[in-house]
């Protein structure tokens, strides 16, 4: 769906950075949504942690960089990391040409999927005063 001019999946979950996560099987695919990939510009860099690596709800465990900004991913769930884009590695403006497609950014294999309840969800009633806001916040900064 489009809110404001960015395009906001609905089916999607997403946390309060903007990363986006869509749950396959019984893992969550991630990456960064519409509204962040266009506030950071032309994405140069994006730290592929190894496949494997624990990580922790709220905890950082990578990094991504345009010309104008570094930014930290947080994981949403605790859980392993079961796949990276290895793609991004050469060609990390993949983010801005497809964010929620090609450019997806990391498989995670959480412990618990309940953890998904803590992160925005839902359609354009839940999902519209959210990027609302956060474009207000950002517009002042």
């Amino acid at each position: 769906m489009e809110i404001a001019g960015y395009n906001i999946p609905e089916e999607l979950y997403y946390d309060e950075h903007h990363f986006w996560f869509r749950v396959e099987g019984d893992e969550l695919v991630m990456g960064m949504d519409e509204f962040a990939e266009k506030l950071a510009g032309q994405i140069v860099f994006v730290q592929l942690p190894f496949e494997g690596k624990n990580v922790s709800a709220g905890k950082k465990f990578a990094k991504v960089e345009s010309g104008k900004w570094l930014g930290t991913v947080y994981s949403p769930v605790d859980g392993v990391i079961a796949a990276v884009n290895q793609e991004l590695e050469s060609n990390p403006s993949l983010i801005n040409q497809d964010c929620y497609g090609a450019g997806w950014m990391y498989r995670l294999r959480p412990g618990d999927m309940g953890s998904l309840g803590k992160l925005v969800h839902g359609g354009r009633d839940v999902l519209e005063p959210w990027l609302t806001e956060d474009i207000k916040k950002f517009k002042k900064d």
